[in-house]
């Protein structure tokens, strides 16, 4: 490994470059960092509306969920600033939208590193989110505003997932969708046994990603870090 990869290295040029940083947001960034989880994460298939693509940003960072994976086929993903506020700036995204068909490779990588993918949509054989297990690293994966989860993405699923509703209306609008299902599956997640907090490598590395996004002109000073303490 790579002495600036180093978990060590991370944790201490986060240190200097923390005194270009003032102290009630170096102490909001370990505040945060605590609470941050990717035993939880979400895939995005196709949403194009910026309002509630921003929406379901804006909650992940509420909530504590570091990774958001978005699918890009058909629909190009977009933010609306004053509905996100800076979100994208503490959370990771990853887009898949090189190849015909993004959601396969999305769905495998995550398969392959432990994760369960969960569709949100009614199927036949769907569970309440209530009675969703997260014993095991989840995936959930909500779909585009018109059409919903793609085909691809229900055969690729582990389980199917639904939000109990009692009125008229077949659904809820995307970014509610997302809200309900999240806050409910982070709750359970936290009053369970499960290790669902990053580990001391992944926080040193998102704490350095977070500073060097709020100072100024990080590099100059990260060369005169290296100078000093290589």
């Amino acid at each position: 490994m790579a002495m600036k990869n180093h978990p060590e290295h991370q944790k201490n040029l986060f240190e200097y470059l923390s005194r270009f940083i003032t102290e009630n947001k170096r102490s909001r960034f370990i505040e945060v960092i605590e609470n941050r989880t990717r035993h939880l994460s979400v895939v995005l298939e196709d949403i194009y509306q910026p309002h509630n693509a921003s929406a379901v940003l804006r909650t992940c960072d509420c909530l504590g969920i570091q990774d958001i994976h978005i699918i890009e086929n058909r629909n190009t993903y977009t933010l609306n600033k004053s509905v996100s506020l800076g979100s994208s700036k503490w959370v990771t995204m990853k887009r898949y939208n090189e190849r015909e068909n993004n959601t396969s490779e999305c769905l495998a990588s995550l398969k392959s590193k432990g994760y369960k993918i969960a569709v949100t949509s009614p199927h036949k054989n769907d569970v309440s989110i209530e009675d969703l297990a997260v014993d095991q690293k989840l995936a959930v994966v909500f779909g585009t505003e018109l059409e919903g989860i793609s085909d691809m993405a229900m055969g690729l699923a582990d389980t199917y997932v639904r939000i109990p509703m009692y009125g008229f209306t077949e659904s809820y609008n995307i970014s509610v969708s997302a809200a309900i299902t999240l806050y409910h599956l982070i709750r359970k997640i936290r009053q369970s046994g499960v290790s669902w907090k990053l580990s001391e490598e992944e926080q040193s590395e998102l704490l350095l990603e977070w500073a060097r996004k709020v100072v100024k002109r990080p590099e100059l000073h990260e060369k005169n870090f290296l100078k000093k303490f290589s």
